[in-house]
């Protein structure tokens, strides 16, 4: 292995995975001082990151596995993460209908008192109980379901998420690298010399750390084995989460938490205007992670799910996308998929003065959590200073109130006429704050450049591109935004004939 060139000083942190874990623990640790150093091999949040349900929640069922420190962590979080993120994070009450012969009454209602009143919730409404004779939301159920349950949780867009975590790290002194592959690290000298292959130029380059992170999710393992050749008892159980997006179901803006008799349960969420999210799959997977599709199997399971409930059958044909991604869980030993915790391990391989902190598992709601345990962690070996900063911090855009949201929108308007109330909604909702910054001083359309369709403008195109790491067309369609819902083919095929264009000419200038 070349050794580092002179004058190239070590960096405290050298983190392997562009997800939320990673982008977390960049923003928590270039916020304390420290440098750092993220190498993701693809772009940020395209792995699990980008294919959760999308929720900031406790997870209700997890009740039932008696994880109440979990619960209890991510119930205190969801409210923490809604007012550093308005813009991009918002209430939903879900509603769950009482399905005879399932859940019997009362536990229910102790699993909704206990979620209640377990994380200490002072924004969001409570439990309450609903006819689903009269409520809205019975309109759209088979009539057996008359009582339903409604509760608190928080939306959440899971790739902003990822992207506007690295940005903040990035603007704090971290190094965000995408589309770079570690390929190799050891030990040497008291430091890390990691090996980083530049997918895009084809060029592999030494860079010394302090401490390394692995929080490569459903690769920790490859890494550690074969990126690091270092043999370890601690495995980690790939379990496959698969969506479908549908035509809208309903007419209404509230989601349904539906109950199985395979003792699960599935979302079915209002998404993306016209749309309904429904998830997810909870399946033990096998080749790799990079591959995962929703199988025809899943999907017939997920539609079965919800016609159940639904008056109107779900069936294949109503399926207009789907997406999979690979929950790297600890394999703590569960006999199901199901079963297996979701709470976050976090391994620590002291080294002498060079550790290895490995991440297992972990949730989306509690990734600022566990940025500080992993800080609390890497302090028992290296300096680390004290402090922890990010609770109350707003991402980028983030700076208003948890309901000033329509407020902005109609300020937007107000000073950009030609946006409709619908585009103004959506850059709210992507940008927050920051809206005004991607519209600059554009007085009517045309001054934003190319029209892509789906409100989709060349200056958010370059925005995105500048500012949030964005490459290539599905970065942007797929992940940064989900325009690709609401495009036809013809102007896909064309965004990305110009985004291709785009990049070559970024990366000549670079």
């Amino acid at each position: 292995m070349a050794s580092e060139e002179p004058g190239d000083a070590p960096v405290d942190i050298f983190i392997i995975g562009g997800g939320v874990n990673g982008c977390g623990i960049a923003r928590d640790a270039a916020g304390r001082g420290m440098s750092v150093t993220l190498a993701e091999q693809g772009d940020l949040a395209q792995g699990t990151s980008s294919a959760a349900t999308k929720l900031f929640h406790g997870g209700l069922r997890y009740l039932e596995f008696y994880e109440f420190r979990l619960v209890r962590e991510a119930l205190i979080e969801r409210e923490t993460l809604l007012k550093a993120m308005p813009h991009i994070s918002w209430p939903l009450r879900f509603v769950l209908p009482y399905h005879k012969g399932l859940r019997p009454r009362w536990l229910i209602r102790l699993g909704l008192f206990i979620y209640d009143h377990l994380g200490g919730r002072k924004i969001l409404p409570p439990t309450r109980t609903l006819n689903l004779r009269t409520h809205p939301t019975g309109a759209a159920l088979k009539p057996e379901f008359v009582t339903g349950f409604e509760y608190s949780d928080c939306w959440v867009q899971d790739a902003r998420l990822v992207s506007l975590n690295a940005r903040d790290a990035n603007e704090r002194g971290a190094k965000i690298l995408t589309r770079h592959r570690v390929v190799g690290a050891e030990r040497r000298e008291g430091l890390w010399t990691v090996a980083v292959e530049d997918l895009s130029a084809g060029k592999t380059k030494h860079i010394r750390a302090r401490c390394l992170v692995n929080a490569a999710g459903p690769w920790v393992s490859e890494v550690i084995e074969e990126r690091l050749g270092i043999k370890s008892r601690e495995k980690t159980r790939l379990v496959r989460g698969s969506h479908i997006v549908t035509r809208r179901l309903f007419d209404h803006e509230q989601p349904y938490i539906l109950q199985g008799s395979d003792n699960r349960v599935v979302f079915a969420i209002p998404y993306e205007d016209d749309f309904t999210l429904i998830g997810t799959t909870d399946v033990d997977h096998d080749g790799p992670p990079g591959e995962a599709y929703c199988t025809d199997e899943e999907k017939d399971y997920l539609c079965n799910f919800v016609s159940e409930y639904f008056r109107e059958p779900v069936t294949r044909k109503d399926i207009v996308w789907t997406y999979s991604g690979i929950r790297p869980l600890y394999d703590d030993g569960a006999s199901s998929a199901t079963e297996a915790t979701r709470d976050y391990v976090l391994s620590l391989d002291a080294g002498g003065a060079a550790p290895l902190l490995n991440i297992f598992g972990g949730k989306i709601t509690t990734y600022r959590k566990l940025a500080e345990s992993a800080m609390e962690k890497i302090g028992q070996v290296v300096d680390v200073p004290a402090g922890n900063w990010t609770a109350g911090v707003p991402l980028p855009g983030g700076d208003f109130p948890v309901d000033g949201v329509a407020a902005l929108i109609e300020r937007l308007k107000a000073d950009y006429p030609f946006l409709s109330h619908v585009w103004a909604r959506r850059l709210v909702r992507c940008y927050g704050t920051e809206a005004r910054k991607v519209l600059g001083d554009a007085r009517q359309a045309a001054d934003l450049g190319r029209d892509f369709g789906a409100t989709l403008s060349e200056a958010e195109v370059r925005w995105l591109m500048k500012m949030e790491f964005a490459r290539a067309a599905e970065d942007i369609l797929w992940r940064r935004t989900k325009l690709g819902l609401h495009m036809d083919a013809e102007q896909i095929a064309a965004f990305e004939s110009w985004m291709d264009g785009a990049t070559k000419q970024l990366e000549a200038t670079a």
